[in-house]
């Protein structure tokens, strides 16, 4: 069997956070395909990307999808002098997950079990809340409320208002600073949030990178008093371990870090030099199934939780599921609704969590197919459909 096309699909939909997904079919010349995927969070980012698959596909081409970790290090080392962490590695990370998926459906079993067997068939989700619906404390109370009623026991979520005047703020690194006022509303949000949740369920707040060392701890420290979370996720950008390390060593609530990591390499300064209390790798960027195996087996020795981050599409759900099924140490997998029917319309056969848990498929590979009239139908900039 050889590899004989790789395929972008960007595409246009509403279960998306940002409205598109991207998805990397992997094709070979015994009709079996593989699907990989590497959503990022801009348009930019996610056309830029496309092209690059384009680019490697003439280096994955006629190589045997069976080949896994050659094909790995093929696509990574391409990139070894122009950079091979950030979009090189989210290339790599399509392209790796796809072929799981070919090797599973080849050998007619779930890559859960070609990763050493399950040690757990159904996995704790994570979700978030709309918080478009947070106008009025009883539109927190209802939203709250729907998610608990799922029968979820962790909720993450963005307490920090962004500035009105700077609508970029979540995206770009400006002064690191809040003010007075506006951490004074993400305090009372966050305790709108643990009142209609009630005192046992786990709270994670996400500063996604926004602070500098100061606001950092000075929002850890406080919203902890206030609410009791469980984590403060990215407090500072990741490109300072330095920083990372002076929050780390005054505040007291557990912080998590790592979905802006590459590879296991990006891991290790983490794991050895304690500076976060689990680790968040996004299988479709930091590297893929091969990667996030990895990383999970370099947590496991330091005693450290895996918790995939997972904000994006199906095939990210079910890739991070299938490596957690077979992590001892592992935490929670996040799903950007509570709802996993969002993403049905997407494919032929549905999606859904149980109380709060997603069960472990049991088709062969990662155990998604796709509605292929769908994605024709909503592919966008000729990604897709006619490659």
């Amino acid at each position: 069997m050889k590899v004989t096309a790789v395929v972008p699909w960007l595409v246009s939909s509403a279960a998306s956070f940002w409205g598109e997904f991207l998805f990397v079919e992997v094709r070979t010349d015994e009709g079996v395909t593989g699907w990989g995927e590497v959503t990022s969070t801009t348009r930019t980012a996610n056309r830029s990307v496309a092209r690059m698959v384009r680019e490697v596909e003439e280096l994955v081409v006629g190589e045997d999808p069976a080949a896994i970790e050659l094909v790995w290090h093929k696509l990574f080392r391409a990139f070894t002098y122009a950079g091979s962490r950030g979009a090189a590695c989210l290339v790599a990370s399509a392209v790796d997950i796809a072929l799981w998926d070919v090797r599973g459906k080849v050998l007619g079993l779930p890559v859960a079990e070609l990763l050493g067997g399950p040690v757990r068939r159904d996995l704790l989700l994570y979700t978030h809340p709309d918080q478009s619906r947070f106008g009025t404390p009883e539109g927190v109370a209802e939203e709250i409320g729907r998610i608990v009623g799922a029968g979820y026991t962790a909720i993450k979520f963005d307490p920090f208002p962004h500035a009105e005047d700077v609508p970029e703020a979540n995206d770009r690194y400006l002064d690191g600073r809040l003010s007075r006022r506006d951490e004074n509303r993400a305090i009372e949000l966050s305790r709108q949030i643990r009142e209609a949740a009630g005192p046992d369920v786990e709270l994670l707040v996400d500063a996604h990178g926004r602070f500098d060392v100061p606001t950092a701890i000075r929002l850890a420290n406080h919203l902890h008093e206030a609410v009791d979370l469980h984590w403060f996720e990215e407090p500072v950008p990741p490109e300072s371990q330095h920083a990372l390390r002076q929050v780390r060593e005054r505040t007291e609530v557990p912080l998590s870090v790592g979905e802006r990591l590459h590879t296991r390499w990006d891991f290790v300064t983490v794991l050895e030099q304690e500076l976060a209390d689990f680790v968040m790798p996004d299988v479709t960027w930091t590297g893929g199934i091969s990667e996030l195996k990895k990383i999970a087996t370099l947590a496991e020795a330091h005693y450290v939780p895996v918790s995939p981050h997972d904000a994006a599409g199906p095939v990210n759900l079910l890739a991070g599921a299938h490596v957690m099924a077979t992590t001892p140490n592992f935490y929670r997998i996040e799903s950007s609704s509570f709802d996993l029917a969002v993403y049905n319309e997407l494919l032929e056969e549905p999606l859904a969590a149980v109380d709060g848990r997603l069960p472990l498929p049991t088709a062969p590979g990662l155990g998604v197919a796709f509605d292929l009239d769908h994605l024709r139908a909503h592919a966008v900039d000729g990604f897709g459909g006619t490659d």
